[in-house]
């Protein structure tokens, strides 16, 4: 069965007609690598998504597979360790989705950051993230930091560190990784809503009701063992359950501007501070800077976090105080996103004091709640839990379980000889895309993107190009729209907008420009009626304004 909502009823007749060794809810990035561990063990292994795949907390990040350098300020050296180990891991096995970044961090007087303090930081961060050779750091003068970046604040600058930390598509990372876990045999599908849990005769959770978010049907999925992975959600979960005590959760906003390169042309992405003493990253990518993020505590709806004015205003004000010279205003900002983190409550905590460690719980009922965490260590905490999963599954039924090989098993894309054969990769490819009537450019872009999925991409456009045309499409669109429909479980304009593409965020124009063409091709395909195909311009429209609107100014 490929990974397609076109299959959608065949997928919920086998969700609800046979038992799973585990059922995940939550289809993030910790769900899906919970799926792909669980199901490379041969446990039968289902996963529900209320939302789309990353729609929550995993496509609105910074972006990047940190390497934990802002734990040293918090003394976390184990998890610097950890997820400097990880990161190498996630580079590793997906190079088309994660990518190194040189980072610049400018040290001013007065200052987060003195100069030996920062060189001894740096130190001890690539040798406990075990940093390569290569990616080691280096501490710059004035002028040689200048050089990196023109716009930086020149009053009062002492110089800057320079390290690596790897940038990554958050939403696309997240779907690669659902996608070789449905490779693997898992079953993932989105728009699924847990209602209710479901137990046995003992008093044990064995299973759950899932409402379809797509036509309104319940329907019920047995399982063995469920493991609540749900983000943000994990607390209503718990309450589901009756198990919601001890530690709770609590969520932080992060906000992020994007803002187009005319604008705002930095060539460097920078980690600097605010007046306020918190930190911020701009980074710039396709043709754009983003910069962000915010960080306040969150007590509203997580579904859909907002921009607010203020976020908007924090965010220029911090533009203008570190690149004084790019006057930032309201009318510069082309898009936005807002997320948030759900962290594991500490009381009388700033919110960016609170750790981001995982903790995994149980219930009464057996319920296994994992919660808190990061992009970076998501391979980790899904070897963590299913280890545990797979020694009950010992302990209460003599079944065994082989251990975890995710360290070492690219995911889907990544088949590309390994991180250091992609850049060969990407040149055997190219040459293969202009050889089939794309320029060199479009190619590029297309193995960056799909790894080493990009074949079946060529194939399309090489059989099918005529589609293209009858809806008006540019070619490299239209074959990544058929794509996200076929092999990627898009099911709504907004999916294949935000998450499969990211144009919602960097390339808001073509979203404006093509919504039409998109909507009435997945209006074709899917088979909606009028009232449907309203429903998600509708949904799309709504989107595009939460882009570039405030949440208070409307």
């Amino acid at each position: 069965m490929t990974f397609s909502n076109l299959n959608r009823n065949d997928m919920i007749n086998t969700l609800t007609s046979e038992e799973f060794d585990v059922l995940i809810i939550g289809g993030g990035i910790t769900g899906a690598g919970i799926a792909l561990d669980a199901a490379t063990r041969g446990m039968k292994t289902a996963l529900v998504e209320m939302q789309d795949f990353a729609a929550g907390t995993s496509s609105r990040s910074t972006k990047l597979v940190h390497g934990g350098l802002r734990y040293l300020k918090q003394f976390e050296v184990k998890m610097v360790a950890e997820v400097g180990k990880e990161r190498a891991i996630v580079y590793e096995n997906g190079p088309h989705v994660t990518t190194p970044e040189w980072m610049l961090l400018p040290m001013h007087k007065g200052g987060t950051f003195g100069k030996f303090s920062t060189s001894i930081g740096l130190r001890v961060y690539d040798f406990l993230a075990g940093v390569r050779k290569s990616e080691r750091r280096s501490m710059l003068s004035v002028p040689e930091t200048l050089s990196k970046e023109p716009l930086i604040k020149k009053d009062g600058l002492k110089g800057g560190g320079y390290y690596v930390e790897y940038r990554t598509d958050d939403a696309r990372l997240t779907i690669e990784v659902m996608k070789a876990a449905a490779e693997k045999g898992a079953l993932p599908v989105n728009y699924l809503k847990v209602e209710n849990l479901l137990y046995d005769e003992q008093g044990k959770v064995c299973g759950a009701a899932a409402a379809d978010q797509l036509t309104g049907e319940v329907h019920e999925i047995k399982a063995k063992k469920v493991i609540n992975a749900a983000g943000p959600w994990v607390d209503s979960i718990r309450e589901k359950d009756g198990s919601k005590k001890g530690k709770t959760l609590r969520m932080t906003k992060g906000v992020h501007l994007v803002i187009d390169q005319s604008k705002f042309p930095l060539k460097q992405a920078v980690y600097f501070d605010t007046p306020d003493k918190r930190m911020v990253f701009a980074i710039p990518r396709n043709g754009k800077t983003y910069v962000g993020t915010t960080d306040t505590f969150y007590d509203s709806d997580p579904v859909n976090p907002r921009m607010t004015a203020s976020d908007r205003s924090y965010i220029i004000n911090a533009i203008n105080f570190m690149f004084p010279s790019v006057k930032m205003t309201e009318n510069d900002i082309e898009s936005s996103w807002a997320g948030v983190r759900p962290l594991i409550w500490e009381e009388g905590k700033d919110p960016s004091e609170i750790s981001r460690k995982d903790e995994i719980w149980e219930s009464d009922t057996g319920l296994l709640t994992i919660a808190g965490g990061k992009l970076t260590g998501y391979r980790k905490m899904a070897e963590t839990i299913v280890d545990m999963l797979a020694e009950k599954f010992k302990q209460e039924t003599n079944r065994t379980f082989s251990s975890s090989i995710t360290k070492t098993l690219p995911i889907s894309g990544g088949n590309v000889g390994g991180s250091s054969k992609f850049r060969e990769f990407i040149g055997f490819q190219t040459e293969k895309g202009t050889s089939i009537g794309l320029s060199a450019e479009e190619s590029k872009h297309l193995v960056n993107m799909y790894g080493s999925n990009v074949g079946i991409i060529f194939n399309m456009i090489e059989e099918e190009r005529t589609e293209a045309e009858n809806y008006g499409l540019p070619i490299v669109l239209w074959a990544k729209l058929k794509y996200a429909i076929k092999h990627e479980m898009a099911a709504t304009p907004v999916d294949f907008f935000n998450r499969r593409t990211g144009a919602m965020l960097f390339d808001i124009e073509t979203v404006k420009n093509y919504q039409r063409q998109v909507i009435s091709y997945m209006a074709d395909a899917f088979k909606w009626d009028k009232a449907e195909e309203r429903n998600f311009e509708n949904q799309l429209n709504e989107e595009l304004k939460f882009a570039i609107e405030p949440a208070d100014q409307e």
